[in-house]
């Protein structure tokens, strides 16, 4: 058992361990901060929730309005610089929170943290794919998805010990932590090997890149449209179960936080497991009908807890979060490799930004009608909510067969068998950080339920 688990531990190769200490580092300065955000915004700012509530949601219209532009940044910069950039500019965002005063300082302070955020989103996802041999990019993205969950719980621990001491001093200094994990781990990056894409000597990048971009491939647009339909899996998690346990079921109120913890452990356990045989977009497919069905499931036990009572609602209830979880697991799996396989490999800052733009679009619009769709009509909305899930599934085949057809008619074949090949750079040093996330002695990173930006 203890020898399974240790292999689980160990990365599929080094450069994925050291990858996975950023992601580490990311979600340990963030879920840190993140976790006292609300307490530090009204008790020492002083303002109100609804204040906070329209400074998030401003400043979330930013990032989806730079997500393009950004995402061109990086292609023209290269993407370990622009991850860099953004790491060191979101150190400067949380070292100016203790600062802010007001909510127009709030309100700006959100929107340059988000635009900031939105470079580092699309730097990552080009990074890694650009880095990564091909043979090994989905199995290390699901190890960095579970050091990214390991670092959140890390820092929502971090922050919960900091609110315990109830001290504004001590809230006062969650902002400059997370400032300095964030400045640890843009010197990590800057000592990470170069990808391909960061190569480009300045003359190149005054050169506009060939081909049409992203906007002007319908399947790569279809296909992150339906993957944010699809990741409508986090509002059922993080919103509609547990309003339907809290208003439509007689399971005790404490159950949510054994629901929470049963997903964290299997994010951070499972997402390998999960991953194992997804490497290309056949395999993506049949993950993504996994995950569907694992959502349509999640539906299914969870309407039924409706008629049920004492320990049968417990059980169902938790089995309905353990079926969601696992929707979000194959889901995970399958967009690398859409992401892998589906990008013109000279463009990946700008196809991640477009994704961002089409993602959203797919499920910002999921809180409120499933809320109202489960909790107004009852079986019928569940039925109505998997139903969805199912036209996305059906519609998600034709589309990713569109993106291919785009590439391979305005992609060179070459280009292409070259990104399939990914060779990189030599690697210039060690990243700081521990070797592992634990000691096997090998060396040592965007919803959501982990949020996957760098």
């Amino acid at each position: 058992m203890i020898a399974a688990l240790v292999r689980q531990a160990r990365p599929p190769s080094p450069l994925a361990g050291r990858l996975a200490t950023q992601s580490l580092l990311f979600a340990l300065g963030e879920g840190t901060f993140l976790t006292g955000s609300a307490v530090f915004f009204t008790k020492i700012v002083g303002l109100s929730a609804a204040q906070v509530g329209l400074g998030l949601t401003i400043a979330g219209v930013a990032a989806f309005l730079a997500a393009l532009p950004m995402g061109k940044l990086v292609d023209r910069f290269g993407p370990k610089k622009m991850w860099a950039v953004s790491a060191i500019g979101q150190a400067a965002m949380f070292g100016v929170w203790p600062f802010i005063t007001d909510f127009t300082g709030y309100v700006v302070m959100a929107v340059g943290m988000e635009v900031i955020g939105a470079l580092g989103g699309a730097a990552h996802g080009a990074y890694t794919i650009d880095v990564l041999p091909a043979e090994e990019r989905v199995k290390s993205r699901a190890y960095m998805y579970s050091a990214l969950n390991v670092g959140f719980t890390l820092g929502s621990l971090l922050g919960g010990v900091a609110l315990a001491f109830e001290s504004n001093d001590v809230l006062h200094a969650l902002p400059w932590f997370t400032a300095v994990a964030f400045l640890v781990n843009a010197v990590a990056i800057t000592r990470l090997p170069r990808a391909s894409h960061d190569n480009r000597t300045p003359a190149e990048r005054k050169v506009k890149i060939p081909g049409p971009g992203p906007l002007r491939n319908p399947g790569w647009l279809l296909t992150t449209f339906l993957s944010g339909v699809f990741w409508t899996n986090q509002v059922l998690l993080n919103v509609v179960i547990p309003l339907w346990l809290v208003e439509k079921t007689d399971a005790p109120r404490v159950l949510l936080a054994f629901l929470f913890g049963t997903n964290t452990v299997m994010c951070i356990f499972l997402p390998m497991a999960a991953a194992r045989g997804v490497h290309d977009v056949p395999t993506a497919l049949k993950a993504i009908r996994l995950s569907s069905t694992f959502f349509v499931l999640s539906c299914l036990i969870t309407l039924a807890t409706h008629e049920t009572v004492g320990w049968l609602t417990i059980a169902l209830v938790w089995l309905g979060h353990v079926t969601v979880t696992g929707a979000e697991l194959y889901l995970s799996a399958a967009s690398w490799s859409f992401e892998a396989e589906l990008m013109d490999p000279r463009q990946r800052g700008a196809y991640q930004g477009a994704a961002e733009l089409s993602g959203t679009l797919g499920k910002v619009w999921a809180p409120a009608l499933y809320t109202f769709l489960a909790l107004s009509w009852g079986a019928s909305g569940w039925l109505i909510i998997a139903g969805i899930i199912v036209v996305a599934t059906v519609g998600i085949h034709p589309s990713t067969r569109l993106a291919r057809r785009f590439l391979d008619k305005h992609v060179p074949a070459d280009v292409l068998a070259e990104a399939h090949s990914s060779s990189r750079e030599p690697e210039e040093g060690p990243a700081l950080g521990p070797p592992s996330l634990v000691d096997t002695g090998e060396p040592s990173t965007a919803s959501t339920t982990a949020r996957p930006a760098h």
